[in-house]
């Protein structure tokens, strides 16, 4: 006989012997001895993951349907056709039942594990950083940060750095939380200048280097000395020292700002001159500022605000020439 004959002589007799049990088995009364009666499972012991469905199937000795019930339903609940939903980690047996049978199931349900990608980080003031997580059941996550000021993170997972200091981000899958300790760095500050000296209306530009992606707050403790704006330019106002300082995440680095008195110095000491002559004055002002010029004595001689001198009358006077606290004089003599 040939193989091909053989399997399907094999086949024939599976199938005979497959329809005879199932016309007695639906067709003939089952007589248990004394009257015992049974529940055939397909499975008596499952390991199922949180949100896991599974069904049971019971086959009974009299035909009749099982009940099915279960012994910790907020672990693992079971309706009426044996289908078995895992809800939390634990264990609990589901029974099927008949009057005078009954057969249990052991299920064991996992709890949800929780795979991070980083466990701790640390990150510069305004960077951001990916947090992922995969669940061993596939379920979502969800994140939450233990103080949102240092560092926020949103719905993805993604972690932005606030200001300098620590916290903890928490990732949370049914009831099962992992952690990730996150440090915002205290930032390197650098100023470009530790001191300068300039005159009054003189202007110098100040940079920092950090590595905080905050922007940088700039001050300063003499405004009536020397201003500065956002970005760093300093005015010299009048002389005097003050201190500018800028500060990231709190962190702060100063310059020393001297405003200088000038020196100013008149190209002669003293001149003659007649009523009515006039007389351009020549200053040198070390600042380049323009200086205000006034007489001792406008009966004798005046000034105007560029230097030229007009003589009244005969007498003596003084011209001044000041600029930012600093003063020369020169002498005036009208014949």
């Amino acid at each position: 006989m040939s193989h091909k004959s053989k399997f399907l002589t094999a086949v024939l007799t599976a199938f005979c012997i497959f329809s005879m049990l199932f016309v007695f088995y639906y067709h003939t009364p089952v007589y248990a001895a004394s009257g015992y009666e049974y529940v055939i499972l397909n499975t008596y012991s499952r390991t199922m993951k949180i949100g896991d469905e599974y069904y049971l199937i019971a086959l009974t000795s009299t035909g009749k349907k099982a009940s099915f019930s279960s012994s910790d339903s907020s672990v693992a609940s079971v309706n009426t056709y044996g289908k078995i939903t895992a809800k939390k980690a634990g264990s609990a047996v589901i029974t099927a039942k008949i009057k005078n049978g009954e057969a249990s199931c052991n299920v064991k349900v996992q709890k949800t594990t929780i795979t991070l990608n980083r466990k701790s980080i640390s990150l510069e003031n305004g960077s951001s950083f990916s947090l992922t997580a995969v669940t061993s059941n596939g379920h979502p996550v969800t994140y939450k940060s233990s103080k949102k000021s240092i560092a926020a993170v949103d719905g993805n997972g993604r972690i932005t750095a606030k200001k300098p200091g620590k916290t903890t981000v928490t990732v949370t899958a049914d009831k099962t939380s992992v952690s990730c300790n996150v440090t915002v760095k205290q930032p390197a500050v650098r100023l470009n200048r530790k001191s300068v000296s300039l005159y009054r209306k003189k202007k110098v530009k100040l940079s920092v280097e950090t590595t905080s992606k905050s922007r940088p707050v700039w001050k300063s403790n003499k405004k009536s000395v020397a201003t500065v704006d956002e970005n760093g330019l300093v005015t010299a106002v009048k002389n005097g020292t003050a201190t500018i300082s800028v500060t990231v995440d709190g962190i702060s680095r100063n310059c020393e700002v001297t405003v200088k008195k000038p020196v100013i110095t008149f190209e002669t000491g003293s001149i003659e001159l007649s009523p009515e002559d006039s007389y351009q004055t020549k200053v040198t002002v070390s600042s380049g500022n323009k200086p205000v010029y006034s007489s001792s004595n406008t009966n004798i001689v005046t000034i105007d605000e560029n230097g030229k001198i007009q003589a009244m009358e005969a007498g003596k006077a003084y011209i001044y020439a000041k600029e930012d606290g600093a003063k020369a004089r020169m002498t005036v003599i009208v014949k």
